[in-house]
């Protein structure tokens, strides 16, 4: 199937700002593309490009005083599978975990590890390890938070988000990661596109979405404790510990938001 994606925002600086951008489809993905992934911004302005030390594309940019808009449009290929599903997939012990995945398994910024690890094992510890303990987490933090996009707060953690019981997509995918990392699972964050494909609409206006994986069996799969459902057309951009280290925009000065939105549908 073919996916049509992409975004517009603008936003507006007192003064010329440096401004960091992780906005594109994540170099995984790239060979899916059907279209050349360029970002379009007005006023033209000079950009560098490079890869993080996560592996996400990365652009920089210095935003002139005033309004600067990007905007991007692609057409990419996707299998139409939904995520994939492994109920037998068992957890690594710790002592097995590669390196690379071991900072998985640390308290981030918006991941209280040291907050939640008694609750997280009161919870979950007598359950069977593996997949079916990753699914009841899901389960759980799906079940315990209320998704309203009016209570959206950026500085909002895991620990934060469990005390409340209500927040957006991050919220949800954070307080998953947590618990996971709690249980010595390896969790990390993911944002990327997920539009309404095999699945009924929703009146919500279209937004970048949050899901994350988890190390299982020697690799990485997709969870999304928002939908509890695997889903299909999911093109991710970038990963990281949590949204810290995938925030869309970074502007190293002060910056207003004038416009944002989000497309991703299938194409016909």
């Amino acid at each position: 199937m073919l996916i049509r994606a992409g975004y517009d925002i603008t936003l507006t600086f007192n003064t010329p700002t440096a401004l960091l951008l992780m906005l594109e489809v994540h170099p995984d993905r790239e060979p899916d593309l059907m279209s050349r992934q360029v970002p379009q911004f007005d006023p033209p302005v000079p950009t560098q490009r490079y890869l993080d030390g996560f592996g996400n594309r990365c652009t920089r940019v210095l935003a002139p005083a005033g309004p600067l808009r990007t905007s991007l449009s692609f057409l990419i290929s996707d299998s139409g599978q939904p995520d994939r599903v492994h109920s037998y997939a068992q957890e690594v012990p710790v002592s097995d975990v590669p390196s690379d995945c071991l900072v998985f398994l640390m308290g981030s910024r918006y991941c209280e590890t040291d907050l939640l690890t008694d609750a997280a094992w009161s919870m979950f510890g007598h359950l069977l390890s593996g997949w079916s303990r990753v699914q009841a987490i899901v389960d759980f933090v799906h079940a315990h938070i209320r998704f309203d996009y009016q209570q959206a707060r950026a500085t909002r953690s895991a620990y934060q988000a469990y005390s409340e019981r209500v927040g957006v997509c991050r919220d949800f995918a954070h307080l998953a990661v947590t618990l996971c990392r709690c249980m010595n699972i390896p969790a990390r964050y993911c944002t990327g596109y997920l539009g309404d494909i095999g699945v009924p609409a929703v009146p919500d206006p279209m937004d970048f979405s949050a899901w994350f994986e988890v190390w299982l069996d020697g690799q990485w799969y997709t969870f999304d404790a928002r939908h509890n459902r695997p889903r299909v057309g999911r093109i991710v951009m970038a990963r990281g510990r949590d949204a810290t280290d995938v925030a869309l925009t970074t502007s190293f000065g002060p910056a207003m938001l004038s416009n944002f939105s989000v497309t991703t549908y299938e194409e016909f």
